[in-house]
């Protein structure tokens, strides 16, 4: 059986943002086992799992995203949206717009120290649209 929904998340501020509880909200009761697939559907930001614990991580993984790809970089092709859209576009490509996540026991079967977020890559971040797919 496959159920399919898209939930819309309000603009976020650029960074990482924790999802998996509207995700679960949106999605209602999970079958017994199955696969979950988030799918964003943009081409500025991007979805992972990661650590949920410490937020330095997120910190750093920031730092090490705009050390690759610097906003405002001159060597830039892609500029008419913005000083922010190409690097953008370089970390969606990089991070990826799609996790698939197992589901065991009616429950997301993550890690202990594993988050779902929604990554944000634009300074003015705006309204993103996630499809979550459930194969059982």
């Amino acid at each position: 059986m496959v159920k399919q929904i898209e939930i819309t998340f309000p603009a976020f501020s650029k960074g990482f943002h924790r999802i998996e509880a509207r995700i679960l909200q949106s999605v209602g009761s999970l079958p017994e086992s199955g696969i979950l697939n988030l799918f964003v559907k943009h081409t500025s930001a991007a979805i992972m799992i990661n650590e949920n614990a410490d937020p330095d991580v997120q910190k750093d993984l920031e730092y090490l995203l705009n050390k690759l790809a610097p906003e405002g970089d001159r060597h830039y092709i892609h500029t008419i949206e913005g000083y922010d859209d190409m690097p953008a576009h370089f970390k969606s490509a990089t991070l990826g717009v799609s996790i698939n996540i197992p589901i065991s026991n009616h429950q997301l079967n993550l890690g202990v120290w594993q988050g779902i977020y929604l990554c944000e890559f634009r300074n003015h971040g705006r309204q993103r649209n996630i499809v979550a797919t459930i194969i059982s």
